[in-house]
Formats: C-alpha cells, sequence, structure tokens
C-alpha cells in the first residue's frame, strides 16, 4: 500500500513539473503589460504615423492648381524661386496639365521656355499643342506660326489636333488661304483627319461663303466613313436656317435622330433663334413639340424672341410655356417679356454676376463703366444686391459707379441698397458722399422715414457740418418733427451756431411742435443767458416727466423710481424751466402738493 501511494506521489509530482515548464515556455510569447506612459506613447506615435501618411497623399491636380497660382498670382522672377523649391516630377502630362489652365500668355510661355531648359526633359506634341492655342487665342499667330514651324523643324509628330487647332485660329484672324493650306498640308503628310476636323473646315467654309465646298467636305467625311457628330449636324442646321430653308433645316433635324444622333439643347435653341426672326410659325412650333418631348428648354434670350414672334403673329403661346416652365413661373410672360432680347445683354449681366460672386471687384467696377457707355439697362434687384455686395467687402470706389451707372440711367435702386451706401460712408467719415446718396434718394422719391432723417442730421451734426442738415432738414418738410427739430438744434449746437438753435427753438414753438425731454437736455448745453432766455419761452409746455429717485428708511437697498406728471392748469402757467432743474427732492417739496 505504501509503494502505490509511493507511486502516485512521484506520477503527480512529475506532472507538476511539466506543468511549470510548459506554462514558462509559453509565458514568452504572452504580450507584456504596458504602463499607461508607454500605452500613451505607442498611441501617439500611430497617430503621427497616420497624420504622415495622410500628409504624404498629394494629389496631382492639387500640384497643377498650385503652379497655376503661382504663375498667376506672382512676377516671373518670384514664381521661378518657388517653382524650383518645388519636389515635382516634371514631365509632359503635369506640364501640359499646368499650361491648359490657361495662365496669362507671358508666364505661360516663360514657363515653357523655362520647361525646356530642365534635365532630362523635352517638349512633346502635346505641350506644343497646348502652347500654339494659347498664342491663337491670344491673338499672336505670327507667334503661332513660328512654334508650328519649329515643330515641324524638331520632327515633332504634327497630328491632327494641332492642325486643326492652326487651322481654327488662322480661319478666325481672316487667313483663309493660310487655313485651306493648312488643309492640304495635313492631308499630303497623310493625317486622316477626324470628325473635329471636318465640322470644323465646314464652318470656316459656310462663314466664308463657300457652301459648295463645305458640301463636298461633307461627302467626303461620309466617304471617309467619318459619322458626322451633333456638331456638325448642328453647323448644317444654322447655314440651312439662315439662308431661309426651314423645311431642309427641319429635315436635318429628323434626318439625324434617324442617325442615331439627337439634337441637343444647342440645335433647337439655334433653330428657333433662326425662325423667330423670320417669323417661321410651322418650323418653329414643330420643334417647340420636340423640344418639349424630350425635355429641352430655351435659353432666356431665345425665349424672349420667340415669345415676341409668337405673338406677333397672333399664335398661341401655351405650348412655349410648356417648353419653358421655369419662365412662366416667375412672372416673365406677362410683365418682363418686353425686355431687350439682344443675347450681348444677359452675357454682360452673366459676366457682372460671376465677378461679383467671385469678388473681383475691380473687374466688376470697369465692366460697369463700359456697360454704362454702352447703354445696357439692368434690373433694380441686380444693381441694389451689386451695392450691398460693394458695401459689405468695404468697396466705396463700387458703391459709388453704382450709385453713378443709377443716376445717368434713371434706374430708382432699392431702400435697403440707399441705407447701406448711407452706412458705409457714414462710417469712412466721408460726409459729402452721404448728402450725395441722400440726394439721389430724394430726386428718385424714396421714402426716408423719421429715424433716418435724424440720424442723417445728427451725423452731420457730429461732423461740424450743420449747413449739410440744414439742407437736408429743409429739403424735407414732410419729416419736419419733435425728432428731426431736436436733431437740427443738437447739430447747430455741436457746431457752435447758438443763436441758429435758439431761433429754431423759437419757430419750433410757434409751429407749435411737441416738445420732449431730449429737446430740453439739448438746449441745456447753451450758454447761460441764452439758456434763460429759452427757459422764459417755455410757457407752452404742457408734459415734462422728472424722475424722482425716493429711499426709504427701512430699506438701504431697495429705491422706488416714480414718474410725476404735470399736467394741471396752473402749473402750465407758472412752470418755468428753470424750475426743472432743481433737484428730485426739491421738486417733490415745490410740486408735491
Amino acid at each position: 500500500m505504501n509503494g502505490v501511494v509511493l507511486v502516485v506521489r512521484r506520477l503527480f509530482s512529475a506532472c507538476a513539473s511539466v506543468s511549470t515548464e510548459r506554462s514558462r515556455f509559453l509565458r514568452q510569447f504572452r504580450h507584456k503589460r504596458l504602463d499607461e506612459s508607454q500605452k500613451k506613447e505607442r498611441g501617439m506615435s500611430k497617430l503621427s504615423m497616420k497624420e504622415k501618411e495622410v500628409k504624404s497623399i498629394v494629389y496631382m491636380r492639387t500640384n497643377i492648381v498650385g503652379v497655376s497660382r503661382i504663375l498667376r498670382y506672382s512676377t516671373w522672377e518670384s514664381a521661378k524661386e518657388e517653382l524650383e523649391k518645388l519636389c515635382l516630377k516634371w514631365d509632359s502630362y503635369t506640364i501640359n496639365q499646368v499650361l491648359k489652365t490657361h495662365p496669362p500668355m507671358e508666364k505661360a510661355w516663360l514657363f515653357f521656355n523655362w520647361c525646356s531648359q530642365l534635365k532630362g526633359f523635352k517638349h512633346d506634341q502635346f505641350t506644343y499643342t497646348t502652347m500654339l492655342d494659347i498664342f491663337g487665342e491670344a491673338g499672336r499667330v505670327e507667334t503661332m506660326k513660328h512654334l508650328f514651324h519649329q515643330m515641324a523643324e524638331k520632327r515633332l509628330r504634327i497630328d491632327a489636333v494641332t492642325y486643326t487647332s492652326v487651322l481654327h485660329w488662322l480661319s478666325k484672324y481672316g487667313d483663309m488661304e493660310g487655313a485651306l493650306n493648312i488643309w492640304k498640308k495635313m492631308k499630303s503628310e497623310g493625317c486622316l483627319p477626324t470628325v473635329v476636323s471636318y465640322t470644323v473646315l465646314m464652318k470656316v467654309l459656310f462663314n466664308n461663303g463657300r457652301p459648295k465646298e463645305a458640301a463636298a467636305v461633307y461627302k467626303e467625311m461620309i466617304e471617309a466613313c467619318c459619322p458626322p457628330n451633333c456638331y456638325t449636324y448642328t453647323i448644317l442646321v444654322e447655314y440651312l436656317a439662315g439662308s431661309g430653308k426651314f423645311k431642309e433645316a427641319f429635315d436635318i433635324l429628323c434626318k439625324m435622330q434617324d442617325a442615331g444622333v439627337q439634337p441637343d439643347k444647342v440645335t433647337c435653341n439655334i433653330l428657333v433663334h433662326k425662325c423667330s426672326i423670320a417669323r417661321e410659325m410651322f418650323v418653329l412650333i414643330q420643334t417647340l413639340q420636340y423640344m418639349k418631348e424630350n425635355s429641352l428648354v430655351l435659353r432666356r434670350p431665345m425665349y424672349l424672341e420667340a415669345l415676341e414672334a409668337l405673338r406677333s403673329c397672333g399664335q398661341n403661346v401655351e405650348l412655349l410655356n410648356e417648353v419653358n416652365p421655369h419662365f412662366c413661373l416667375e412672372g416673365f410672360d406677362d410683365c418682363r417679356w418686353d425686355l431687350s432680347p439682344d443675347p450681348q445683354h444677359y452675357a454682360d449681366r452673366g459676366v457682372l454676376i460671376n465677378l461679383v460672386a467671385k469678388k473681383s471687384f475691380v473687374a466688376a467696377e470697369y465692366l460697369l463703366e463700359g456697360m454704362l457707355e454702352k447703354n445696357i439697362q439692368f434690373d433694380t434687384k441686380l444693381v441694389s444686391s451689386m451695392v450691398m455686395d460693394f458695401c459689405s467687402n468695404h468697396r466705396p470706389s463700387g458703391a459709388l459707379a453704382v450709385l453713378k451707372y443709377s443716376s445717368i440711367s434713371g434706374l430708382q435702386l432699392e431702400r435697403d441698397a440707399y441705407i447701406c451706401m448711407i452706412g458705409l460712408f457714414i462710417r469712412l467719415s466721408v460726409y459729402e458722399k452721404v448728402m450725395l446718396v441722400a440726394e439721389e434718394m430724394l430726386r428718385r422719391g424714396v421714402h426716408f422715414g423719421t429715424y433716418l432723417v435724424a440720424l442723417l442730421i445728427y451725423q452731420f451734426g457730429c461732423a461740424g457740418m450743420s449747413d449739410l442738415s440744414e439742407r437736408l432738414f429743409d429739403a424735407l418738410p414732410c419729416e419736419q418733427n419733435t425728432a428731426t427739430y431736436t436733431a437740427l438744434m443738437d447739430a447747430y449746437v455741436k457746431s457752435g451756431d447758438f443763436d441758429k438753435a435758439l431761433t429754431l427753438y423759437k419757430k419750433m414753438s410757434k409751429e407749435r411742435v411737441p416738445i420732449s425731454s431730449g429737446t430740453l437736455q439739448v438746449l441745456q448745453a447753451l450758454p447761460g443767458p441764452m439758456a434763460m432766455e429759452s427757459t422764459d419761452n417755455c410757457k407752452n409746455c404742457c408734459r415734462i416727466m422728472v424722475t424722482c429717485k425716493i429711499i426709504f428708511f427701512g430699506s438701504k437697498d431697495s429705491a422706488i423710481y416714480y414718474l410725476i406728471t404735470l399736467v394741471t392748469d396752473k402749473i402750465r402757467e407758472d412752470f418755468r424751466f428753470r424750475r426743472a432743474l432743481l433737484s428730485p427732492p426739491q421738486m417733490v417739496q415745490t410740486y408735491g402738493r
């Protein structure tokens, strides 16, 4: 029995030793517990690594916009230094995208030459084509030609895009023969024209009165298995409608649908514009029906032209309003259809709105002056909102430009716009301009209100310009009341014209204008004899409010304010203003009974 017990004990001890060794072996793989400081350090390191990863992600478009901003808003010397500090890979794609943002032409050309000096970089057809387009858009045709010949000398690949761009700009600036020579050279070099190339050439030929040659180009495009797109059909529709062939133009509109090309908004607007001018009602109604079925709308100038054409021909405008319900909801149909349908008017209006929205106030001022010379009319709401934007952004020159525009064009602004200008000029202490705005309000018949008149008179008086206060007071006889009399009296006192203040007070009493406590406070500022003379003439004061402070002996901290109204006939006869200068306890003692 003792032997069995001994064997069992040995087995248990062996198992225990095995378990301890196993636990020691596994313990080395367990995670060590960290202190709070170690946890914070590790957490901060992870966050910093994440921040570094986030900061390291910079998209290509961000780099391109940054380079474009440097070129736009810096001189070339400073821009060059900043470009050299940038850690960018200057490849063809990056440089081409920067040029496509259309920085100023001189900066773009300097940047183009600077890139050509970079180590390991050479300009290719893409960067050259974009630079050609920049010169063409700026009207530098000779420089564009020089760059085009430079491409040929360097044996760079000239594709259809480059040829088409040069052809377009040459034709735009009147070099028709040069444009046709570019077309011939493109074909002789074996460069296949694209649908854009064919479309540009057709438009050039149509604009220069060569319809037969344009038709031959169209046939050539069809034979070359180059399907026309919507722009190609739009050019055909525009030419046919401009030539008076409206049925043929509408047939093109139908055939392009059979070919799987849907007419877009531009095509329909052009056809409606031509039909409205020529009063072609049948094609106009058919086009409007198509636009209704395909949820297309007219631009505002085209809508106005179509509305005028339908009304002049005695046609119903219901279909037109169904196509353009947004204009009908605006009340455009009833009260605003007779505005100028000139598309340039709405283009200028849109440019002006965009400039003000982007806070380009200097450009907006110049544009507004140019529109004033052209006698372009705008609506009151737009001009008033421009004034408020100018004033909120502290642009007094812009506010004056709008005021000049409204004065010459005979446009009355909203009352809030005039008040915004007055507030801006008062803050700038330019009181002559304040009076200029007030005179414009008087001329337009804008309602001032007692508060505004009193405020202006008071501000003029604080500036020592009592003559302006008097001019404004005399110009508004309907606003001559207690508040404005008191304000003018205060303006005289602050300007040192005490005789005028006393004369105005006598006039106020003679015309039986009610006297307030504020009027009496203004009179207290007069010199001693004048103040006594004014108090002797105060018999007509029938109601004076006096504030009394009565201290109760029972509670040291409590006080009650009573307003004692003196309205009896005896007080009206015997009361003098100098007695009002008594202290409140004396007043209670004298008149309390």
